[in-house]
């Protein structure tokens, strides 16, 4: 089955391509995007892939579903186009960015400059129905996103894994802490920051883990 992603990613993923349920998640997407107003825009639900090929991964950032709202997703987890109002999980990120490593809040929520560092902005589910949070889910994706994490996790070393939340911990349960750095914490949501969110200088820690294996730290 042919799809178009960044080269890289197409040879390491082939495999989940050729699948009998890819092609039915294929089929149902095709068929959504056909009859009803679905999120981000097709060219670009494998964007994250397209910005950060798999040799350059250095850290990768698990998010649950793509922004539901208008104009918001546009393929990269937590991250929406130019121009948008920062959504409030997306606020807190810059927010502790911020109080760690004294970064000035961003104009702009858009987060590719961070992909095209190596920060891989993977969402567990790629598609999702205008304004249903979860529309998408269980129907396949969460499959495709496990075997993407598994290869990151077996044929690459010294990624950083930011795991949060407890929707992002239980996915991200395979992967070996003797070859990655896992950082834990709760979700950046106004639900959950302040209980541990807000103070877990993942980002800093990120950097020293990277420049301690000889690798360049990310510019957040």
């Amino acid at each position: 089955m042919d799809v178009k992603i960044e080269t890289s990613w197409k040879n390491i993923l082939q495999s989940e391509f050729d699948e009998q349920y890819f092609k039915d998640l294929t089929t149902f997407v095709r068929s959504e995007y056909q009859t009803h107003k679905v999120f981000p825009p097709a060219k670009m639900i494998f964007n994250a892939f397209d910005q950060c090929p798999f040799d350059k991964v250095k850290v990768v950032i698990l998010g649950q579903d793509p922004y539901h709202d208008d104009g918001q997703a546009h393929g990269l987890c937590f991250s929406v186009n130019d121009g948008v109002q920062f959504p409030p999980s997306l606020q807190n990120i810059f927010k502790e960015i911020h109080d760690d490593l004294g970064v000035q809040i961003p104009q702009t929520g858009n987060l590719e400059r961070w992909a095209k560092q190596g920060v891989l902005l993977l969402n567990a589910t790629l598609t999702v129905k205008a304004h249903l949070a979860g529309s998408h889910q269980n129907r396949g994706w969460e499959r495709f996103t496990d075997a993407v994490i598994r290869k990151i996790a077996e044929e690459r070393e010294n990624v950083v894994f930011l795991l949060w939340g407890s929707y992002a911990q239980k996915k991200g349960a395979f992967i070996n802490p003797e070859k990655h750095l896992i950082l834990k914490a709760v979700h950046p949501s106004p639900l959950s920051a302040y209980r541990g969110f807000f103070g877990c200088k993942h980002f800093s820690k990120t950097n020293e883990y990277l420049i301690s294996k000889g690798l360049e730290p990310i510019n957040w």
